[in-house]
């Protein structure tokens, strides 16, 4: 079994036509649960959750529409899973947990791209690495992963070190080790997955999410995963499957996590 859960439109419509481009590339690599999770931050329903300048000017999708897509799509016995990304937002919990309440979500991916101010995966801050003490922003980004897991709000944790992505990783490796272990011991206690993420092989640091030995203290502590790519473009859907099941595999992981309407299943790795 193959999941691909962590997908965005975002970069065309939200018309049957444009998700179909992903569905049918899903289809054709024998992705047998394939899913949508639109970034949370486009819709005019999270303004109360995260606002700043930068998300702000693209808030541009109404939920409304959201569902109505995907209703559309299993009318039409397409086979796509409705979900949402939502940034981690310290001190909005009560807040999140309203939103994913309003809808019947698949499953929720919960990820952090926003260290106080500091939108760590974008390149418009880039600069901001070399101003800031690397050490505070792991430190801090590991906060929120834990603080994430303790919400239990989310199925699945979205691109676990994400921190790493322009390749600002700290030497010391006794420091790296304990967020790792911080992170793990957090997620071991929660409901929320892992997710494999294909999505760092195209990105500047050129790795998969998470490091091998995030991923092995999550598997030492019984933590689950799914495979994804986040795709945000219809020909990366799958992409570089093959490393992400070789990973998993080499941990000593032998099943995934699927998930329907919030309920989760174990499944073999395909």
């Amino acid at each position: 079994m193959l999941t691909d859960y962590h997908n965005h439109l975002e970069r065309g419509t939200l018309t049957l036509d444009y998700l179909k481009k992903f569905t049918n590339v899903a289809a054709e690599k024998g992705i047998q649960h394939f899913g949508i999770s639109e970034h949370a931050y486009h819709f005019y329903q999270t303004k109360n959750i995260l606002s700043n300048p930068w998300v702000d000017e693209r808030r541009f999708y109404d939920m409304k529409d959201y569902v109505s897509l995907f209703q559309e799509a299993w009318k039409k016995d397409i086979d796509v899973k409705m979900s949402i990304e939502m940034d981690y937002t310290p001190g909005k919990h009560e807040e999140m947990k309203t939103f994913i309440e309003q809808y019947d979500f698949d499953y929720v991916i919960g990820s952090v791209h926003w260290v106080g101010d500091f939108g760590i995966d974008l390149k418009e801050f880039i600069q901001e690495w070399d101003r800031r003490d690397l050490y505070l922003t792991y430190r801090n980004y590991y906060d929120q992963i834990v603080t994430l897991a303790e919400s239990n709000l989310f199925d699945i944790v979205g691109h676990l070190d994400l921190v790493k992505i322009f390749n600002y990783i700290p030497e010391d490796e006794e420091f790296l080790l304990e967020q790792y272990e911080r992170a793990a011991n957090a997620l071991s206690q929660s409901k929320t997955c892992v997710e494999i993420s294909t999505a760092g092989l195209r990105k500047p640091v050129g790795k998969l999410y998470p490091d091998p030995r995030l991923l092995e203290a999550c598997f030492q502590k019984g933590v689950p995963i799914v495979l994804s790519s986040d795709a945000h473009q219809p020909n990366d859907v799958g992409a570089d499957f093959d490393q992400a099941v070789k990973l998993a595999r080499k941990t000593g992981y032998k099943t995934i996590m699927t998930f329907s309407k919030g309920e989760r299943r174990e499944v073999p790795i395909g």
